[in-house]
C-alpha cells in the first residue's frame, strides 16, 4: 500500500482548484476567472486499491499588498514543508514570468520531496505555444515529469494521476475508504456562496468579500437544513453592490448557492444570507481570524 500528500502549487489563476478537482473527480473547491479565490489548502482525498493521495490545493503564491495575502503565502509554504510530491502549475497560454520564477526559486529550496510540473490549460494554447511553455519550465527547474494537460478537457489528467500514485511512499491508508475531503461542512458551504458572490461581483469587489456560516442545522421532522450565513465586506459603500437594487444580486446568490449546497449535502436547504460591515478586514489579524485565516 502506499500513501502520501502531493500539494498543487502556482500563482494565482493557473488552474490549480480546477485540476484538484478533476484529480479528485467530485468538487471540493470553488473556482472562479478572479486571482486569489483559493484562499485555505484544500485537502481531496483519491482512493485506489492499493494506493491513497492526499492532494491538497493551495491558494497561490503572490507578492502579498495585505496582511491576508501575506496568510495565504504562508499556507503555501507551510504545506510545502509538509508533502511528499509537488505539483508546480504553469498555464500553457501565458508567457512565463516574474511570478512563476518566483515560485521555482523558492521550489529549488525543497530538499527530498518530488517535483512534477504541470503545463496546464493546453486547450487554450497552440501546440507550439504548449512547446514552448514545457521548455521554459525544464530551463528553471528540473523535475522528475513534465506534463501538458488540460483540466477541463480531461487531456493528461489520468497521465498525472498515476505519476502521482506512483511517487508515494509505502504506508497505510490515511483516510477511511470513500472519504472525498477533511473540509468540515461549514467551510465548504460558505465557500460555495463565496463562489455565487464571485460570479456576480464587480472586479474591485470580491477581494473584499468574506463569509461565515452562521448556522446550520437540520430541520426537526424535515429533509430540510437551514443555513444562515453573513458575507462581508470591507466599506459600507460595499454594501449596497452586494445587495443590489431591492435586494436583486444577493437574492441571485442565495439562489446559485443553494443549488450547489443541495448538491453537496444531499438536501434540501433554506438559506439567509446577510450582508455586513467589516472594516478593512483583510489588514487586521484579530479580524481575519474571526474570519477563519
Amino acid at each position: 500500500m502506499r500513501s502520501g500528500f502531493g500539494c498543487l502549487v502556482g500563482r494565482p489563476n493557473t488552474g490549480k482548484t480546477t485540476l484538484t478537482n478533476a484529480l479528485v473527480g467530485t468538487k471540493i473547491g470553488i473556482i472562479s476567472d478572479r486571482p486569489q479565490t483559493t484562499r485555505h489548502a484544500i485537502r481531496g482525498i483519491v482512493h485506489r486499491p492499493q494506493a491513497q493521495l492526499v492532494l491538497v490545493d493551495t491558494p497561490g503564491l503572490h507578492k502579498p499588498r495585505t496582511v491576508l495575502g501575506q496568510r495565504l503565502n504562508d499556507v503555501v509554504r507551510t504545506t510545502l514543508a509538509g508533502v511528499d510530491i509537488v505539483v508546480w502549475c504553469v498555464p500553457a497560454n501565458e508567457k512565463m514570468g516574474p511570478g512563476d520564477r518566483f515560485i521555482a526559486r523558492e521550489l529549488r529550496q525543497l530538499h527530498g520531496t518530488s517535483l512534477i510540473v504541470a503545463v496546464t490549460k493546453i486547450d487554450l494554447a497552440k501546440p507550439d505555444q504548449v512547446a514552448g511553455q514545457l521548455l521554459a519550465a525544464s530551463a528553471e527547474i528540473e523535475a522528475a515529469h513534465y506534463v501538458p494537460l488540460s483540466a477541463r478537457s480531461g487531456t493528461g489528467v489520468a497521465t498525472l494521476l498515476d505519476l502521482l500514485m506512483d511517487g508515494l511512499p509505502t504506508g497505510p491508508a490515511l483516510y477511511p475508504d470513500g472519504t472525498l475531503t477533511d473540509e468540515p461542512e461549514k467551510v465548504l458551504v460558505a465557500e460555495l456562496i463565496r463562489e455565487a458572490a464571485l460570479s456576480d461581483l464587480d472586479q474591485e469587489l470580491p477581494h473584499s468579500v468574506a463569509v461565515t456560516v452562521e448556522e446550520l442545522t437540520p430541520r426537526e421532522n424535515s429533509d430540510l437544513v437551514d443555513i444562515e450565513a453573513v458575507l462581508y465586506v470591507e466599506r459600507a459603500s460595499q454594501k449596497p453592490i452586494l445587495l443590489g437594487r431591492r435586494g436583486e444580486r444577493i437574492k441571485s446568490i442565495g439562489t446559485r448557492a443553494r443549488t450547489q449546497i443541495e448538491a453537496l449535502l444531499g438536501s434540501r436547504v433554506y438559506l439567509d444570507l446577510h450582508v455586513k460591515v467589516l472594516g478593512e478586514w483583510q489588514d487586521d489579524p484579530k479580524k481575519l481570524q474571526r474570519l477563519g485565516f
